[in-house]
């Protein structure tokens, strides 16, 4: 299933060298296969803007339905952002202005940092709320990943994140709750999921407000849950989009915060991440940043390559897998006018027909 490469965003190339299966819009125009037209809200921070558009473009991408995917990142106000970043904001992205008069067959919106207490008071909250607003009526299906799962599930339930006594931050062994749901039809019923997060909404909150919850982790609670319709929106609060990388480019980014004394505490391990070997290379790397902090010697490289070779990937496979049923349930079940969020005679309250 190609993903089309209908702009000239450098994720499509980065892709490309990648092995990623990309066509050109000319070549696009001549194959007769259906097009869906997928929308990605990134709210990243400018270090992992560009790394979000690839990891979620490259989940849409491996999807093996007929079709060919359009994605069309674009990002809302409230979101601080450097002049590079708005550069490529300015060139690659679309206003939401022009995703809403267009339509979408799906909506995916990406994490986001946060700086305040409380979610609603976010400089992004009341534009986050009209974009999720639109689209629960306009669109078959809207997908939200860790921060964006919580603060949909506020804002629609009413159900305040609690912060957890530390960071939830590795990668956790998860189980299918829900056997029976088309999301999770042929995965793996035992599979691994990344978590980086400070703050979680609880099971038996989500229950109550009869969310369904489709998987969870004994230790890192729930990833895997949809709305009260079994559909409408897709909730994770873990990361399944992460590259093989993304924890060790954040675990880097705390150790060198330590190295510049913005944080008296030098990071933990993330959790069932790094094996032995490397373990042992960083344990020998954190002596040297103790030392070189105290007496202002040069910093040695981050030993990053040195690594690089003990980092598994657990979760890909069934991270795709996910994404393939999502979209391929919204394939059969949006309307070919992408402005209509379903085909005739599918029920919004209960489209699946669970």
């Amino acid at each position: 299933m190609p993903l089309v490469a209908h702009t000239d965003l450098p994720t499509f190339q980065r892709l490309r060298e990648e092995g990623e299966e990309v066509v050109d819009a000319e070549r696009a125009k001549h194959q007769d296969i259906r097009e869906m037209h997928i929308g990605l809200l990134n709210m990243m921070p400018d270090a992992a803007l560009e790394a979000t558009e690839r990891q979620f473009f490259r989940l849409v991408g491996a999807c093996n339905q007929i079709v060919q995917f359009h994605i069309h990142p674009f990002t809302i106000d409230g979101l601080k952002r450097s002049p590079e970043a708005q550069a490529h904001i300015d060139k690659y992205y679309e206003p939401f202005a022009k995703i809403r008069a267009d339509g979408l067959d799906a909506l995916i919106i990406s994490g986001a940092n946060v700086t305040r207490e409380s979610l609603p008071e976010e400089e992004f909250w009341l534009p986050l709320t009209e974009v999720f607003s639109w689209a629960r009526e306009n669109v078959a299906s809207v997908l939200c990943s860790c921060l964006a799962t919580h603060a949909v599930i506020q804002y629609r339930y009413g159900i305040a994140r609690t912060r957890l006594p530390a960071k939830r931050w590795g990668v956790f062994p998860h189980k299918v709750i829900d056997r029976s749901h088309p999301l999770v039809a042929e995965i793996n019923t035992r599979f691994d999921v990344p978590h980086s997060r400070y703050n979680e909404i609880f099971q038996g909150d989500m229950e109550r407000h009869g969310l369904k919850i489709l998987a969870a982790s004994a230790t890192a609670g729930v990833h895997l849950a949809v709305s009260e319709d079994g559909f409408r929106t897709v909730f994770f609060q873990g990361h399944p989009e992460y590259d093989d990388i993304s924890l060790l480019k954040e675990y880097k980014r705390e150790v060198m915060r330590f190295f510049r004394a913005e944080t008296d505490e030098y990071p933990p391990f993330p959790e069932n991440y790094f094996n032995a070997e490397a373990q042992a290379l960083f344990h020998g790397y954190e002596r040297h940043v103790r030392t070189v902090r105290v007496t202002g010697q040069a910093l040695a490289a981050f030993p990053e390559q040195a690594v690089l070779a003990h980092l598994d990937n657990t979760w890909r496979d069934t991270a795709k897998a996910v994404f393939n049923n999502w979209l391929g349930k919204v394939y059969q079940l949006t309307n070919q006018d992408r402005r209509l969020p379903f085909m005739a005679g599918v029920d919004p309250n209960n489209p699946l027909g669970l």
